[in-house]
């Protein structure tokens, strides 16, 4: 993309005399340069170059939201490719984790015949690594406000390197058709080059994932989980370093092919789910990042509404179509905006959740969960004692709002909200 570099303030032989000396300077061309393409990078697989030439570029020029944008969705897709390369490095059971269900540990990465030995501490590395480089592209997404930002890319066709040997060779599509099924109403036939035309809502849309993701992780890290990783962490690795060695002598290769020994580990897993806490601050970032997504999701749909083009749209707003083959009805829009209200009064600790028990009117203040933070207790939660001293009276939230969501939206109420977030 061209851009005029000069104002018309200039003096014209004065410019001439410029261009003249940076031309023979040999500068002339890099002043001039159009953005790299990041599309090129993406389909590549290659990441860090893109990294490097965007980052050259934008200094030159700050402002191109172009490339600032193309930046940020590189470092999203590197956090993810990294995420899973580390997976791959010590063997991660996919298999396993796409059974239960537990983010972070679903991504289709191969198995790893050589698998390295993983311990606790490597363990929460692979936390930390994801989240430095979620970091990196929320900076640079939240600078992407220009409404005339458009950002085309072919998305099934980036490629990703899972197990790290330097060849991009797993496609994007294969990530979203494993995916996209959490929504039966995804027309198949965009997992082929699915080319979208990203704009500026859809870059905050990014950045509020971004969100999402960091405060998962910042629970997570949060919390000490050796105990349960001693004990449980061969369900997904092949070499842990433990100090009950037997339990990697047990192959866990096919999820849906468990021995009794791997049931009995499972239910030792579920058992050991009691966390210490061991960082307040990181509850408190994790709360900070959630409310910054409800905030980003209503600048979001606010920069969808104000859109008046039809072009190749991630999330098309009433009057759009868009690639997911998906109408999205101002019904939808509403009942969504109603569910970040509701949200972000229980963050806020205005509205409680209502406790599970009988014979208790109190609710639960969420607020106080993130900011006066306890050990974690997966059972005693369930069972309720665990909730106690976050019990106080107050305004419960109102459970007509979720069933208006659930009718709103089809019952397919959380399959959207993974999509719109």
């Amino acid at each position: 993309m061209d851009r005029q570099v000069v104002g018309t303030c200039v003096p014209r032989g004065f410019l001439i005399g410029i261009l003249g000396f940076l031309f023979l300077g040999g500068m002339v061309g890099p002043l001039l340069a159009a953005p790299p393409n990041v599309e090129k990078y993406l389909h590549q697989g290659d990441y860090l170059g893109g990294e490097k030439a965007l980052l050259e570029h934008l200094i030159n020029d700050p402002k191109d939201t172009e490339a600032r944008f193309g930046l940020g969705a590189l470092q999203f897709i590197r956090a993810v490719e990294t995420l899973g390369q580390d997976m791959y490095r010590f063997g991660m059971n996919s298999d396993l984790g796409t059974l239960l269900g537990f983010p972070f540990f679903r991504l289709p990465i191969p198995i790893n015949p050589r698998p390295e030995e993983i311990d606790y501490q490597k363990f929460r590395s692979l936390f930390t690594h994801f989240m430095e480089g979620l970091t990196k592209a929320e900076k640079n997404l939240a600078l992407v406000r220009d409404p005339k930002t458009k950002l085309p890319l072919k998305m099934g066709l980036i490629k990703l390197d899972w197990d790290g040997d330097g060849k991009a060779d797993d496609y994007l599509k294969t990530i979203l058709s494993k995916y996209l099924n959490l929504m039966a109403r995804v027309e198949r036939n965009i997992l082929g080059e699915m080319a979208v035309s990203f704009d500026q809502s859809d870059a905050i849309w990014l950045q509020g994932y971004c969100n999402l993701l960091l405060a998962m992780g910042s629970v997570i890290l949060a919390h000490d989980h050796q105990n349960t990783f001693e004990v449980s962490a061969s369900l997904f690795f092949p070499k842990v370093k433990t100090p009950f060695g037997f339990l990697n002598n047990i192959p866990r290769r096919k999820a849906d092919n468990f021995s009794t020994y791997t049931i009995l580990d499972l239910i030792a897993f579920i058992h050991m789910w009691r966390f210490p806490l061991r960082d307040q601050k990181k509850m408190e970032a994790a709360l900070a990042h959630l409310e910054k997504v409800i905030a980003l999701s209503r600048e979001s749909w606010a920069s969808i509404l104000a859109e008046t083009d039809n072009d190749l749209e991630w999330i098309p707003g009433p009057k759009q179509t868009g690639v997911m083959g998906i109408g999205v009805q101002q019904s939808m829009i509403d009942g969504w905006l109603e569910f970040l209200d509701e949200a972000e009064s229980l963050l806020k600790g205005k509205k409680l959740i209502p406790f599970w028990r009988e014979g208790e009117n109190r609710g639960v203040n969420l607020r106080r969960v993130f900011t006066l933070s306890r050990d974690f207790d997966a059972i005693l939660w369930i069972q309720g004692t665990a909730a106690t001293p976050y019990l106080e009276n107050g305004v419960l939230t109102n459970q007509a709002v979720w069933g208006h969501l659930q009718r709103v939206f089809g019952g397919d109420f959380f399959g959207f909200a993974i999509w719109f977030n």
